[in-house]
Parts: C-alpha cells; sequence; structure tokens
C-alpha cells in the first residue's frame, strides 16, 4: 500500500515546476543537494529507499527557508550518530518541527509513525519526553496551520489516500492505535 514510487510521484507533482526538486532514492545516508555544479535540479536524497525516511526528508524540505534551499543540506549543523547528552539535546530541538511535519504527513497517508532520536551509538535519550514534545509542536500546527509547503504536500497525501482531513481528534485516535499496537507487539 504505501511504495515509495508514490511518493517520488507526487512529490514531483507538487513540486518539481515550481522548485525544480525531485525526491532521488539513496543507498546510504540522507543528504539535500541543490542544483549546480553539473545538476541541473535539487535533489532530496532519502535513506535506503525507505518510505520513512522519504517523508522525513520532505519535512525538512517543506521547513527549510528560500535562502536554505541553495545550500547542502540546508545549511544546517549536523552530528552523526553516537552523540553525547549536550549534542543529543541539540539535535532533538532542531529535530520537532520535521518529526511533527513527519508525523502529519504518516497521519495523511494512513501510516503508522514513530519518533525517532537517531542516537543509537550514544548517549540514551529520553524517547517520552521527545515524543511529548513533537505532538505538542503538531498540536500547535494542528491549531496554527502547517508551512505552506507542508500543507500542499499533506494534502496531495490525502487526497491520494483517500484520509480524512487532520485533526485533533485524529491525532488522539492515532495515539491510541499506536498504544494498541505496542501493546500487542
Amino acid at each position: 500500500m504505501h511504495q515509495v514510487d508514490d511518493l517520488i510521484g507526487l512529490f514531483e507533482a507538487q513540486f518539481y515546476s515550481a522548485f525544480n526538486t525531485r525526491l532521488v532514492r539513496g543507498t546510504d545516508e540522507p543528504i539535500y543537494l541543490p542544483a549546480g555544479e553539473g545538476q541541473s535540479f535539487a535533489q532530496i536524497v532519502f535513506a535506503h529507499g525507505y518510505y520513512a525516511s522519504a517523508l522525513h526528508e520532505i519535512a525538512h524540505w517543506c521547513l527549510a527557508g528560500l535562502a536554505r534551499l541553495d545550500k547542502v543540506d540546508y545549511g544546517y549543523w549536523y552530528c552523526p550518530d553516537g552523540r553525547n547528552a549536550e549534542q543529543q539535546a541539540a539535535f532533538e530541538k532542531v529535530e520537532i518541527k520535521p518529526q511533527a511535519i513527519e508525523w502529519a504527513m504518516c497521519l495523511a497517508a494512513g501510516k503508522s509513525f514513530r519518533v525517532s532520536t537517531d542516537n543509537l551509538n550514544g548517549v540514551e535519550p529520553d524517547h517520552i519526553r521527545f515524543e511529548n514534545n513533537v505532538r505538542a509542536q503538531l498540536q500547535v500546527y494542528l491549531q496554527q496551520g502547517f508551512p505552506a509547503r507542508a500543507q500542499q504536500f499533506i494534502d496531495a497525501l490525502q487526497q491520494f489516500y483517500g484520509t480524512a482531513p487532520l485533526s485533533q481528534n485524529i491525532l488522539k485516535q492515532s495515539a491510541l492505535i499506536d498504544e494498541v499496537h505496542v501493546a500487542n507487539v
């Protein structure tokens, strides 16, 4: 049901002509590459062909301002897996908004979502606190609106998958479904 090729096609239909950007299946770490240096279009490269990675990288792109779209990885700081407590706190701080958007995209696609602290070889993160922060940001977006590109893609996902419009109620239903799923694993 959830195919990466569908995301690639939806993204292209929504954004290629306006932003000269394509979603590209990668084989390793995700990265955003602006057009230039022999590349005629910008690329959002997601990891290993994973659907969740594609949604996560789209969420980052939806947040990036126009000036950042001219920079590799939007010009942001990134510290890879193996972070200490201070580095992990900084990582989580900048991941709250994109993961909230990714969660909304998952809801729009009828797909389950799990936050990612992405630090398997570093300090043990507080997953519950981080999930609560992401959930709170998602609630803010649901009340105040998503960034324009994020809303455009959420709408495209809802239309493609035939899901209901996002609301506080759908977030509560999603939490209950995830709790039942975890209890049955």
